[in-house]
């Protein structure tokens, strides 16, 4: 007679720090799933707290508290087994680890093996390595229990006297671990491998998660159970797509990308049966509904009332404000129109037609009167001198005043509006259009920008077609066009992929094709506005490589790379 479990797959959202909230949360999971005739339910890694918690896994009433709710939140767990992931103080030692709740009771506790000093992550900082498999049963399943990282790496011999933390490639690169936690779980008679994983997004990390995910099934034949962590913190975004993987490597069930779900999986003797597989998201899909989920859950789990922008009339705004009806409805949206004399009609036009489209409220600023001003006050101090950057930026500050203004009075946050290759090379005013409180489109490149305004009107055309197709103006001086002090953005955006995101050297990025002269520019641009990026306001991360936390250069280094 056929042995079927059901293990319930939670992919859920949970908000920092809310110990309550998060607990409520997966306590609702798991009456839904135990309703459901579920005997397992799977949270993802540190759902109970949050991730990543950041220095906050520095103190230890953090710790205690925590173990207070999961304490709690296992007296409340009753007939069905939920796997919680939550922080450890044991000892005097910090741990990742994800305890089984059963009959009210905590029956065993993981702790994470392989801790990722990568990118966005910096578990080494706050965490030691774990050590034993656990491995419980379920009837008659026997069920191992990996966390995120654990995952990853390469089976092979260790250096004598090294441990997994002390092991890896070069700094920025993931670490080549031993992929031995999922041996071990095998070894100890595991049939089946929960993993409990925050993995956060970028344009390619799914793949990748499938990719090595494979590589652990067909070392160890232990089909997998993939629960991953959906929404927003801060500048990363989790988009869910938890999965499982049969012991032949197939996919059996594929959960939604971006929002939370809560799946079920029927394994009999061992075996994962074929269940629900979404379907996969074109890339600009993707990227799209991250930058929504991203805005949407930074505006929503800070209290934010709404959002309110600078409209231009050019695409970055436009598509600032397409992401921001989107992610929060037209109602908690305001665009303001800031004209100068150097305002182009078309301008003007152009946003009173998009916001006519979305329904938001609109309002129209004239800052001429202001930069008047501001000039007849400086008028001595300029005397004799040309006009150049200083009233250009000018112009930018007077606008970021007025948004600010608008912002502490109604409650709204400012959502910036510059782009990746902007932010890469300082074509931005600190204080003007960097004021702000969250930069939605800070990780994508122009280039890509453009990609995402012709996806959104595809899905209803709300972007006029003249500012997909005009060229891009800053319009702070007569005739301006981004390229008169740029190369081309395509040549732009070759090159800081190249060097930002792909940490190529100029020499490589130039044997590539490009032109020494245009790679010595914009590496040279790079590296000067270091200082900039410094005071820019949060962004979503969408790529490998973002300028945020995986983004560490010096702002005072005399460093210069050799292109031969």
């Amino acid at each position: 007679m056929s042995n079927t479990v059901k293990i319930a797959v939670a992919q859920i959202d949970c908000i920092l720090g809310d110990l309550a909230g998060n607990a409520a949360k997966i306590l609702d999971c798991a009456a839904r799933a135990k309703a459901a005739g579920a005997q397992i339910l799977l949270t993802p890694e540190l759902s109970l707290c949050g991730y990543p918690p950041e220095d906050l896994l520095l103190r230890d009433g953090f710790f205690r508290d925590c173990a207070t709710a999961l304490e709690q939140l296992a007296a409340a767990v009753q007939g069905i087994a939920v796997i919680v992931g939550h922080p450890q103080l044991a000892e005097g030692r910090r741990y990742n680890a994800a305890s089984v709740l059963q009959l009210g009771r905590i029956t065993a506790t993981y702790r994470k093996r392989n801790l990722p000093n990568y990118t966005v992550f910096d578990e080494e900082r706050y965490f030691e390595p774990g050590g034993e498999p656990v491995v419980f049963e379920v009837n008659g399943l026997r069920l191992g229990i990996n966390i995120c990282e654990d995952l990853w790496g390469e089976q092979g011999p260790v250096e004598a006297g090294a441990n997994a933390a002390q092991q890896g490639a070069a700094a920025g690169q993931r670490k080549v671990w031993r992929a031995d936690a999922p041996r071990l779980a095998r070894a100890a008679g595991a049939q089946v491998l929960l993993v409990l994983n925050a993995s956060p997004y970028h344009t390619r990390q799914h793949a990748s998660r499938l990719a090595v995910a494979r590589n652990r099934v067909a070392e160890n034949g232990l089909a997998i159970v993939y629960a991953n962590l959906v929404g927003g913190q801060d500048e990363l975004v989790f988009d869910g797509a938890s999965f499982v993987l049969d012991a032949r490597g197939e996919l059996t069930h594929q959960l939604p990308y971006f929002e939370e779900a809560l799946d079920y999986v029927d394994v009999v003797d061992g075996v994962p049966q074929p269940g629900n597989c979404a379907p996969a998201l074109p890339f600009e899909a993707s990227v799209y509904r991250a930058l929504c989920l991203g805005v949407r859950d930074y505006l929503g789990k800070n209290g934010f009332p709404g959002a309110i922008l600078g409209m231009s009339g050019g695409i970055d705004s436009a598509l600032t404000l397409a992401i921001a009806c989107d992610a929060l409805g037209a109602d908690k949206v305001r665009a303001v129109m800031m004209p100068s004399q150097y305002t182009a009609d078309m301008s003007w036009i152009d946003s009173r037609d998009m916001v006519k489209r979305l329904g938001v409220r609109y309002d129209e600023i004239a800052i001429k009167p202001m930069f008047d001003a501001f000039l007849g006050a400086l008028a001595g101090e300029f005397r004799g001198l040309p006009l150049d950057a200083t009233e250009e930026n000018l112009q930018a500050r007077i606008r970021g005043t007025l948004l600010m203004a608008l912002s502490n009075k109604f409650g709204s946050i400012v959502l910036t509006t510059g782009n990746k290759s902007e932010m890469a090379v300082g074509y931005s005013t600190l204080y003007g259009d960097m004021a702000g409180g969250f930069a939605a489109i800070k990780d994508v490149a122009k280039t890509l920008v453009y990609r995402l305004a012709e996806y959104r009107n595809s899905l209803g055309e709300v972007i006029p077609r003249r500012i997909i197709e005009r060229a891009p103006s800053a319009e702070l001086r007569p005739d301006q066009t981004d390229q008169d002090s740029l190369p081309p953005y395509a040549v732009l955006d070759a090159i800081m992929s190249g060097y930002m995101e792909q940490n190529l050297s100029p020499a490589e990025i130039v044997a590539g094709g490009q032109r020494a002269e245009d790679v010595a520019r914009v590496v040279g641009l790079i590296k000067r506005n270091e200082y900039k990026r410094r005071q820019a306001p949060v962004g979503i991360r969408i790529t490998q490589r973002g300028f945020g936390k995986d983004w560490r250069y010096p702002i005072t280094s005399r460093y210069r790379e050799k292109f031969n």
